[in-house]
């Protein structure tokens, strides 16, 4: 009986030592990560071994206009001679256009936003690093050319004939669906004189490709085969397209075709001296404030307070590391939203340590005492991220510009925070409280 009561008691001991290592394990997991995200978000980061350094090319920091400088241009669309239901295919379609133009810019993240304020439709575009401001205008400015191709094979080679059927001809283009199978596809509609020429190209090309080009530049999906010849100004785009390269076709023809010009209205040349100091401001600001954060946490609630200290540290590297690995373009405006959600990531310490102090007054050990500080805190952690939560989805999809990017880094920041404050902070605790009694 002693024998099977010691080998009862030896299994305990097991168990609970198995269970006393997990918080360690954990720990360790979440300091490699955090380690390893240090190097990840500092800039211009060097790798001892050249095979590692592909990730900092990869995945540099994308700095906005307001940081490294560039051009700010503001254009407005007329939208005189276009029919209310065909505005908004116009305005994509513009979008579209606009920002494959500033690819030949070599722009690593342009920012390119529609806006309507009242009656009047606006593009922003806004273009990091690029200081020829007469040389962003000319080649953003004109009015799209919508151009047909014939095609001929020359060996193995694919040569584009242009024609005389342009986008002037075309009425414009909307998307509906195959009455048979379902599938999506476009529809064109040419005004009569566009109809005796898009004839006469289709019966000279069955069998052929006919491609479509904006601004003369032909993709794969620009090209489509002539079955028979078309007569009478209509004709159908068919193939396996989703809905949204349906539309997106669609944008891009009427942004072609239908009369509306696009005009100047304010040009900005942001320098890069002026964006780089404000990076070292915000920078600056932002240290500033989480040290004034730690000293806070340490000198009111001591021993919880270093813990805490820990896991925003540990926070502010994730948070960096995330923002960086999903290519988001920082903005100042988005800086900004990052360091609201540093102050942010101690509200729900607070109310843990909060809970933990009246329990320890309750006569429960730390250990317990931080417990229940957490199961008891949980709800109002949960209610009060949630609607933070909410209102930076609100601002992320209902906005544009700074504000967005407000949004989007705050979202992110209130995400880590949770993570940072249940599971960090709780790991820190269980690992180093055991079940003494200490005054916090």
């Amino acid at each position: 009986m002693p024998i099977i009561y010691s080998h009862y008691l030896l299994k305990i001991s097991i168990i609970r030592e198995h269970y006393m290592r997990r918080p360690i394990f954990l720990l360790f997991i979440i300091i490699l990560f955090a380690i390893a995200a240090v190097f990840f978000v500092y800039p211009n980061f060097k790798a001892p071994y050249n095979n590692l350094n592909w990730l900092e090319k990869k995945l540099p920091w994308k700095l906005g206009l307001d940081l490294i400088g560039g051009t700010h241009l503001v254009y407005e669309i007329d939208m005189s001679q276009v029919s209310d239901n065909d505005r908004d295919f116009v305005v994509s379609g513009l979008r579209d256009v606009i920002e494959k133009r500033v690819n030949l810019f070599g722009v690593s993240e342009p920012s390119i936003v529609a806006a309507k304020e009242g009656n009047s439709y606006r593009l922003i575009v806004e273009l990091a690093g690029i200081k020829n401001v007469s040389e962003a205008v000319n080649q953003i400015g004109s009015t799209p050319l919508l151009e047909f191709y014939e095609t001929s094979q020359v060996g193995t080679s694919t040569e584009f004939i242009p024609t005389s059927l342009t986008g002037r001809y075309l009425k414009g283009a909307q998307m509906d669906f195959d009455q048979t199978t379902g599938v999506p596809q476009v529809s064109l509609q040419f005004n009569d004189e566009g109809a005796k020429i898009f004839e006469d190209l289709t019966s000279r090309n069955v069998g052929k490709l006919i491609c479509v080009s904006i601004d003369r530049q032909i993709g794969e999906g620009d090209c489509a085969r002539v079955n028979e010849k078309i007569s009478g100004g209509k004709a159908q785009i068919t193939g396996s397209f989703s809905i949204d390269e349906a539309k997106k076709i669609v944008s891009r023809f009427n942004a072609g075709a239908l009369p509306a010009p696009i005009g100047l209205m304010s040009q900005e040349l942001v320098g890069a001296n002026l964006g780089q100091e404000s990076l070292k401001k915000a920078v600056y600001g932002g240290v500033v404030g989480a040290l004034m954060i730690v000293a806070f946490m340490i000198i009111y609630y001591r021993s919880f307070g270093i813990y805490a200290s820990l896991a925003l540290l540990i926070y502010t590297v994730l948070a960096l590391a995330i923002f960086k690995l999903l290519s988001i373009t920082m903005t100042l405006a988005g800086i900004a939203g990052f360091i609201l959600s540093i102050g942010m990531a101690v509200d729900a310490n607070i109310l843990i340590f909060e809970r933990a102090k009246e329990e320890i007054k309750k006569g429960l050990s730390r250990l317990s005492a931080a417990e229940e500080g957490f199961r008891r805190a949980w709800p109002s952690i949960r209610d009060s991220n949630m609607s933070t939560i909410i209102t930076s989805l609100i601002l992320y999809i209902f906005t544009t510009g700074f504000v967005k990017g407000f949004g989007l880094t705050l979202l992110i920041g209130v995400l880590v925070s949770m993570f940072s404050a249940i599971t960090v902070t709780k790991t820190l605790m269980k690992v180093f409280i055991r079940s003494r009694k200490e005054i916090i």
